[in-house]
Parts: structure tokens; sequence; C-alpha cells
């Protein structure tokens, strides 16, 4: 195997694991350790991972915050309870957006039991969580695929999206600051955008954690939200203080 491809294949692994050990790597790799140590030298310098005793870790790395199958293994039950209370705003009948979102991928089932429904997406868990459900029109939009983002994006994502209409779209990001909706990936946030211009009314779905953090590009001010679904451990200044804004907040444990 070629040094980039093992380097590769190396941060997929702990994309998917978090967490891998220095013997496990040369036996799967079929490297001495000695080699793997100056892989994990080199990616540590690039900041992909941090290196601990015996192996390494992408935990706390911010490079791997967008990763879906990073932000998948992260508070699964308080990303179902968000979209369980997101689905709330959702009565059949209508058409609803549904962007990339690991949070997104919970609403499937609470989508389910609204229809009948036509959901538009360019999430790939959805798409195949849905494709074949009764009751559900299913619009998958086009695009190139992203591994790291699970989903569709670019030219031909925007292009479909402008020429749809939708009652309600669920809308994701990766940090809040301030009264601010922040992503890291500009081509994301596109797509993103794109769905906000042609929904009705549209909802982010943001947990507590995303709250006083930055991300490189603006998405929107929280006011451009019908509702922001977040969670009740959200601390109570921010949550008087974006309510005192006219921020409408909606929380996950409240039915």
């Amino acid at each position: 195997m070629k040094l980039d491809d093992r380097r590769r294949d190396i941060v997929d692994l702990l994309v998917e694991e978090g967490t891998v050990s220095l013997d496990d790597l040369a036996v799967r790799f079929a490297v001495s350790k000695m080699t793997i140590h100056r892989d994990l030298d080199d990616l540590e310098a690039e900041g992909l991972l941090r290196k601990v005793r015996g192996g390494a870790t992408i935990e706390a790395s911010g490079q791997f915050e967008s990763d879906y199958r990073y932000r998948a293994r992260i508070a699964p039950a308080l990303k179902r309870a968000i979209a369980r209370r997101a689905a709330d705003f959702i009565e059949p009948g209508m058409s609803v957006m549904v962007d990339d979102g690991s949070t997104s991928e919970a609403v499937i089932p609470f989508l389910i039991e609204k229809r009948p429904l036509t959901v538009i997406t360019n999430n790939l868990a959805v798409i195949n969580g849905l494709s074949g459900q009764g009751g559900i029109s299913l619009i998958a939009l086009g695009g190139d695929f992203s591994k790291k983002f699970n989903g569709f994006f670019g030219v031909i994502t925007t292009a479909t999206l402008s020429d749809l209409r939708a009652d309600i779209a669920l809308i994701t990001s990766s940090s809040i600051h301030g009264r601010i909706a922040c992503h890291q990936d500009q081509e994301v946030l596109q797509v993103k955008r794109a769905m906000m211009a042609v929904a009705q009314k549209s909802y982010l779905m943001a947990d507590h954690n995303k709250f006083g953090r930055t991300a490189l590009h603006r998405l929107a001010d929280l006011n451009a939200f019908a509702g922001v679904v977040t969670s009740r451990a959200l601390p109570e200044e921010q949550v008087s203080e974006l309510t005192s804004q006219g921020i409408e907040l909606f929380f996950a444990e409240e039915e």
C-alpha cells in the first residue's frame, strides 16, 4: 500500500472509531511500528489527529467535527429528541426539506409518522431511510457526493433547489456564535442557504453544545429561522438574551 493511501485509511479509521492503537495499526497495514509512528507524527503535524500513549485519537480535534461519520457518533439520544421536537412543526401533506446534518438523519422515523409528505433532501442517510416508504414522495437532490458529509452538493444541487418550493426546511449548523449560525464548509453552507431561500419557514436544529462556538462561514442570523430547536442544557443567560431579541427557542425536552 502506498504511503498516502495508508495515511488516508488511518484517518478514515479514526473517524469511524475515534481512537486507534499503534499495535493494531501496525498489524492492519502490515508495516512496522516505527513506520506507523512516522505516519502519526506527520498526520499530527497536519492537525489531523492527536498522538496519545500507544496510539492516536481524534477526540477534541476540530478538523473532524464536521465529518458525518464522527458527528453521527455524538449524542444520538439528544439528536433524536431534537429531531422529534422539530417534527412537531410538520403536518401531513406538507413538503419538507431536510439538510445533510446528522441530526437530520434522526428525523427519519418522525417523518414517517407524519406521512403523507413530500421530502426533499440531499442527505444520503435520509434518502436511504425513506426510499420505498409508502406515503412518502421522495425527491433526492443530485450533485457531487461528499463522503465527509454523506450527501450531495454543488452546482447541480443548488440549481435543482432553485426550481423547488417547500413548506418547511429543517436545517443544521456547525455552531452558533451570538445570534449567528455558522458552518465550516462553504459548499455545504450554499445548499443550506438555497433550502432556506425556497422554504416558507425554516427551523434550525442545534443542541446546546453548538452555542458559544464559531466556524469559518456565516450561515444566517437566528432571526432568519421561524425557530431554533435546542436542548434545555442551554445556559439560562443565553436563553434570556436570545428570547429578549425575539429569537424563538423550542426545547427538545418539552412537548
